[in-house]
């Protein structure tokens, strides 16, 4: 088993996992879903497929659900409202031209849909992700070389950085509690933005639910394109940074 470390940082992020209609939530901290799309596009698996075969290996969408994962939390960032607009008046701005909106169900124009938005400015994250030796470095091979570009949960949230640091982005690890510590204290060469706060906060997957102080509804089930979740159990701890990745 290894651990896959991964460094989302970015002007804007958005990890929703509970949006519905005109309300696109962002959770305070990167999603199961969200980090499993990531590796998907890196890989090349579109939202339909069930598996893929990548260097001569096939690779599960079951899989890449049951890798374990944990995130620190370095930089919680802002929580930023996109007030949104979509569609209204026509395409050629005459007034009988086409309309431009969304679609109504009965097919008749659309209106002007509004809906609010929301995103994370300026927020750091360290992800570990956990698997099988062999499974790991494939995927540090496509995040190091994706198929399709990357994004921060959303397509209009591209990261600032590259997401795989440039050393040790894989290290040894076998089990929960030495995915925590590497998150605690990780990898030497690893560059970590500068945190102003005594603590920060790392959310882990939990085998234990009497260990668990919440749950997240954001594990894909089938393939992304039955857009159905089933939850998993996280712990959220508070540590002590560790800047022993920057010495």
């Amino acid at each position: 088993m290894s651990i896959l470390i991964l460094r989302l940082t970015g002007p804007l992020q958005s990890w929703g996992t509970q949006s519905r209609f005109t309300v696109r939530d962002t959770g305070r901290e990167p999603s199961k879903s969200g980090m499993i799309g990531i590796l998907c596009a890196a890989l090349g698996m579109d939202r339909t497929a069930t598996e893929l075969t990548y260097a001569g290996r096939t690779i599960t969408f079951g899989e890449l659900t049951s890798l374990k994962m944990g995130v620190r939390i370095n930089k919680a960032g802002q929580l930023l409202r996109d007030f949104h607009t979509a569609g209204g008046g026509t395409l050629s701005g005459k007034r009988n031209g086409p309309s431009y909106g969304v679609v109504k169900a009965s097919g008749k124009p659309g209106d002007t849909v509004l809906s609010n938005r929301f995103y994370l400015a300026d927020a750091d994250f360290l992800v570990g992700l956990m698997g099988a030796d062999d499974l790991m470095e494939l995927l540090r091979e496509a995040v190091k070389a994706p198929h399709w570009p990357l994004f921060l949960g959303r397509k209009s949230c591209p990261p600032g950085e590259p997401l795989l640091p440039e050393i040790n982005p894989i290290v040894p690890g076998n089990s929960l509690d030495e995915l925590m510590a590497v998150l605690t204290t990780p990898p030497k060469g690893i560059q970590l933005r500068a945190c102003n706060l005594e603590e920060c906060r790392i959310v882990i997957d939990v085998d234990d639910a009497g260990a668990a102080t919440g749950t997240r509804i954001d594990v894909p089930r089938f393939n992304f394109a039955a857009r159905k979740f089933r939850p998993r159990n996280i712990a959220s701890r508070m540590i002590v940074p560790s800047i022993s990745a920057q010495e």
